[in-house]
């Protein structure tokens, strides 16, 4: 059975889901993603000799800042309040990639996935900024929720056989949605 989008009315528009009637939980999430660069870039990070400073604590810092905005970033998205939010880094020299982790949880009604993914993409793109006079071709990428727990949906766990079907474009929309037949708009 197709799951119907939950952030839209029974005409198609856009909506705040209502979460009045929802349980207070504790929620985690996981998200992940990984920026790959040159090799000067990357031994600048790890020399901590970039010219704009300490790319990967700035980072960290835009990281936290962006998961704590995001209702101020993604429209539909309800405030929340975190209980912690970390971000935190693994280098791999010889790919010449950093891979870039966000962890938030709260006790709430809704969230924390959003809030990962944004807070994980900032990052990267902190490092991006701060490491952009070194090479300009990097590559920001693979962006994911890797875990998710807490709430009505329980939990969730991404699998290695969903990354490979992903990677090799072995995946298939089996979902519906609750748009109206006809057009709202002209």
């Amino acid at each position: 059975m197709a799951k119907d989008f939950t952030h839209f009315d029974n005409r198609g528009n856009a909506i705040m889901v209502d979460v009045s009637a929802k349980d207070i939980s504790a929620r985690t999430a996981v998200a992940e993603g990984v920026i790959s660069m040159n090799d000067e870039a990357i031994k600048a990070v790890l020399g901590g000799t970039a010219k704009k400073g300490d790319v990967l604590g700035a980072a960290r810092i835009a990281g936290i800042m962006a998961a704590k905005r995001c209702a101020e970033l993604i429209p539909l998205c309800h405030q929340l309040n975190f209980d912690q939010c970390t971000v935190d880094f693994s280098i791999n020299e010889k790919e010449k990639e950093i891979a870039a982790e966000c962890t938030v949880k709260l006790s709430g009604k809704t969230g924390a996935e959003m809030e990962a993914l944004t807070g994980v993409s900032v990052a990267l793109l902190t490092v991006y900024d701060m490491c952009k006079a070194l090479d300009r071709e990097m590559v920001i990428g693979d962006i994911k929720l890797m875990e998710k727990s807490g709430g009505r949906s329980g939990h969730f766990k991404r699998t290695p056989d969903h990354l490979t079907s992903i990677q090799s474009g072995k995946t298939e929309w089996s979902g519906g949605n609750n748009f109206p037949e006809e057009p709202l708009v002209s």
